[in-house]
């Protein structure tokens, strides 16, 4: 069996070379330093509730144990591990589509969080990390020279480089103790490269990694795993390892490391897809406001956009003729600042904070019933700040997104300026796809795009009908491709 060492050193045949290896092990060894050394150690786990998706998703989540007897599933004939970490919220929100999807298919599926095990060298390194990325994606909004000359270029070129990825493959070594546990053979759905990466090393044999996003980067490699990707342009591109070495071209990854799956959407939405576009047509060619839901990003970047979107709409609103919903996530901040920069926004607003119960039953009585005003949503409980939005997308008409994972849903999207160079090509599968814009970088623009939807609400007719379509030929059946993947080891 190839090593982890061998892994790092050689990435599906292509050697990167001394320097790029010898580079990696000092990263690890820099972070091992810097967060201690558990790898002698064994984590033990226990699964416990999980707020939100537990109940409606079946889904349970793993914790440390506070004993060595622990045992993760000890009665569980059908579990399915869904590994993932939060980085900005498209993470989480590909777990959640793979545990609706494993639920659905009858299965338990487990919530692996490698960010949430307080005190283990993996999960301090996760959230270094994290918080990183986070501030880079805020600042790459704030500062354009920032964003032009150096995130941009990172999110786009850096990370699609084969020596990034025997960086990670060396680092994630750190996170194997989290891994004693787990049963060798347990379906493995990871849902960003690292807890992909650390399966493999753990010695897991049904690992599937399900990587999210349209633009070929070596970060995304797990080799060990089975590959997942969403589209057929995404496909080719990993095969051939496209673009992974500005200087050779690569041995492209074996046929059998790699499946195009379709898009990774929740059950409840796919199973939905049909009577909630026609409830969108009924609205928006009956006469009814045009339901806006606006959706923050989990680094909470774009903020003076949002600004100029809600100020856009609130005229539209006072009229009777636009609907505004507000999810900032868990970012309360964000939402304080829009209440700052829009005027008269905090004298129309209802606020649904906290409460996720009100929030679900607020988008349960709108999806046949009547939805005016303006509504903002926060949590601080991040299944709940994620999970709100699935729910809100059933009764909206329009989602006003970067170019993240929703690019991928089945509601009709207008797609406002990407916060890294990887998510260009999401936008550029929803415009073709039919169901989202193309990316809008201008504000003038987008707001020009808002008043089209208002006055020509056909546009947004339209891409429900390319939604039924993309629908009937399986396009958002991703998640349940991955689960039968896991399963099978196949």
């Amino acid at each position: 069996m190839e090593t982890a060492t061998e892994r790092a050193r050689i990435i599906f045949g292509n050697d990167v070379g001394d320097k790029a290896y010898a580079d990696a092990c000092k990263t690890k060894e820099k972070f091992a330093k810097k967060f201690g050394d558990d790898q002698s150690r064994c984590h033990h786990l226990v699964s416990r509730d999980v707020p939100v998706i537990g109940e409606r998703l079946g889904v349970r989540g793993l914790a440390l144990a506070q004993s060595d007897d622990a045992l993760a599933f000890p009665d569980d004939e059908s579990p399915l591990i869904v590994g993932n970490i939060r980085m900005g919220f498209g993470h989480y929100r590909i777990s959640m589509a793979i545990a609706s999807a494993a639920h659905a298919l009858g299965l338990t599926p487990y919530w692996f969080d490698l960010a949430s095990f307080e005190g283990t060298t993996a999960s301090q390194v996760i959230a270094y990390q994290n918080e990183l990325y986070s501030l880079g994606s805020r600042l790459s909004q704030r500062i354009a020279a920032f964003d032009r000359l150096y995130w941009e270029p990172l999110n786009s070129e850096g990370f699609r480089q084969l020596t990034y990825n025997a960086s990670d493959q060396k680092t994630m070594e750190l996170a194997v103790p989290l891994f004693a546990d787990l049963p060798r053979d347990v379906p493995y759905v990871a849902t960003h490269v690292w807890p992909a990466q650390a399966a493999v090393h753990a010695g897991l044999t049904h690992v599937v990694n399900a990587i999210p996003d349209n633009w070929p980067m070596a970060l995304h490699l797990a080799e060990g795993s089975i590959h997942t990707v969403q589209t057929p342009s995404a496909f080719l591109g990993y095969h051939q390892l496209r673009g992974m070495d500005k200087k050779r071209q690569l041995k492209p990854m074996p046929l059998d490391a790699i499946r195009q799956c379709g898009h990774y959407v929740d059950h409840e939405l796919v199973a939905n897809i049909e009577s909630d576009c026609a409830s969108r047509r009924k609205r928006l060619l009956g006469g009814e406001p045009v339901r806006w839901l606006l959706s923050v990003g989990g680094a909470g970047a774009q903020q003076d956009l949002f600004a100029a979107i809600v100020s856009h709409l609130l005229p539209y609103v006072a009229t009777d003729q636009a609907t505004l919903l507000v999810n900032v996530g868990d970012h309360k901040d964000v939402w304080e600042a829009l209440e700052r920069n829009v005027e008269g926004l905090t004298d129309v607003v209802k606020r649904h904070f906290g409460n996720f119960e009100e929030v679900a039953q607020l988008a349960d009585e709108a999806l046949d019933g009547e939805l005016t005003g303006v509504h903002a949503f926060c949590d601080d409980d991040i299944f709940a700040a994620v999970y709100s939005s699935n729910l809100l997308m059933r009764c909206s008409d329009v989602l006003v997104t970067k170019p993240s994972e929703f690019s991928f849903y089945p509601v009709p999207k207008l797609m406002i300026h990407r916060v890294g160079g990887h998510e260009a090509w999401g936008a550029i599968r929803a415009a073709e796809v039919g169901d989202g814009t193309y990316e809008i970088d201008d504000t003038n623009e987008v707001l020009a795009m808002i008043d089209s939807f208002q006055y020509e609400r056909e546009l947004v007719a339209a891409m429900c009908d390319n939604i039924e379509r993309a629908n009937r030929i399986g396009i958002y059946d991703g998640a349940y491709e991955v689960v039968r993947l896991a399963v099978s080891g196949a």
